[in-house]
C-alpha cells in the first residue's frame, strides 16, 4: 500500500534522525547529557535529532505547527496541522546501550490523530499508519492480537520513574496484571510499546503520565491495527491526563476493570 505524502515526509524525517541516532551511538562516552528533572536526561542527540526532524518537516510544511519534546510548542501558525515529536524515545536506554529505542512522529489534523511514524533505528523496523488504511510494519499490515482476555497474555508497561506521587496506585496496577498474565514486560520506550500492541506482540500496554509525544503516533498505530486505546477510567482524555491504557477490545476491557477503580486516586 503506498504511503501518503505526508507519512512520507514523516518517514523521511524518522530514517534521518535515526541516522544520527545511530552515528552517534560509536560514540556515547563524549555525548553532553543533562538532566530535565528525576531521572530525565536529554542528550545533544535529541536535540540534533529533533532539529532535523523540524528541519525536514518545515521545508514541505512551513506553515504547520510542531509540537516537540526538547525544544518545544511551535504554534504560532494559522494551521490545523500539529506534528508531535519524540526524536528519541528510550534516551536512558539509549545512553546505557539498552537496544529499546526510537523516534516517534505524530500528526494531528483539526486535533484528531492522522498519520503515525515509529522508527526503530536499530532493528529497521519502520511502523506506519493512516487514519482509516491500517497500519504497517515495514509496508506488512499488522494487526493487534485476538486474546479473549487477560489469560496468558503477554503485556508492557511502564513505572512512573520521573513521577512518585501515583507509584502505590501504579503497584496495585501492577500486581493485578501480573496475577493473569504469562508475563509482563518493561523495555523503556513507550512508542515502541505502542506498537507493539498493534503489531500483536504484546497484547496490551498501561502506563500513567506520559506525554503527548510520548504515545501520539503509538495511539494512532494501535487504533489502525484494530485496537483500542483509553485512560484509566475508559475515556478518550489520554493526552489530558497521560495515562493510558491499550490493547484489542476484549483485553482493554478487562484492563480497565483494573485500572477504572484505581483512576479516582491518581494525582
Amino acid at each position: 500500500m503506498a504511503l501518503h505524502p505526508t507519512v512520507n515526509i514523516a518517514v523521511r524525517a524518522a530514517r534521518r534522525a535515526g541516522d544520527i541516532i545511530q552515528r552517534s551511538s560509536a560514540h556515547l562516552d563524549e555525548l553532553t547529557v543533562s538532566t530535565k528533572s528525576q531521572n530525565d536526561f536529554v542528550s545533544e542527540v535529541d536535540r540534533q535529532a529533533e532539529a532535523e526532524i523540524i528541519n525536514i518537516i518545515r521545508t514541505s510544511f512551513p506553515e504547520h505547527n510542531i509540537l516537540a519534546e526538547e525544544s518545544g510548542n511551535d504554534d504560532g501558525h494559522d494551521s490545523s496541522y500539529e506534528w508531535i515529536i519524540d526524536p528519541l524515545d528510550g534516551t536512558t536506554n539509549y545512553l546505557r546501550q539498552f537496544p529499546q529505542y526510537s523516534v516517534s512522529i505524530g500528526v494531528k489534523y483539526k486535533g484528531r490523530l492522522e498519520h503515525a511514524v515509529v522508527f526503530d533505528p536499530l532493528k529497521d523496523e519502520l511502523f506506519t499508519a493512516s487514519r482509516g488504511q491500517g497500519a504497517q510494519l515495514n509496508g506488512r499490515r499488522i494487526r493487534v492480537t485476538n486474546a479473549r482476555n487477560l489469560d496468558a497474555t503477554l503485556l508492557a508497561t511502564g513505572f512512573p520513574f520521573k513521577d512518585e506521587r501515583n507509584l502505590d496506585v501504579y503497584l496495585e496496577s501492577l500486581r493485578a496484571m501480573i496475577v493473569p498474565s504469562a508475563g509482563i514486560r518493561r523495555a523503556g520506550s513507550a512508542a515502541l510499546d505502542l506498537a507493539y500492541v498493534a503489531a500483536g506482540r504484546v497484547d496490551g500496554f498501561w502506563e500513567l503520565s506520559l506525554k503527548p509525544w510520548d504515545i501520539a503516533a503509538g495511539i494512532l498505530l494501535v487504533q489502525e491495527a484494530g485496537g483500542m486505546v483509553t485512560d484509566f477510567e475508559g475515556s478518550t482524555k489520554f493526552f489530558e491526563s497521560g495515562h493510558v491504557v491499550a490493547g484489542n477490545p476484549k483485553v482493554l476491557k478487562e484492563m480497565l476493570k483494573i485500572t477504572r477503580p484505581l483512576s479516582e486516586r491518581l494525582i
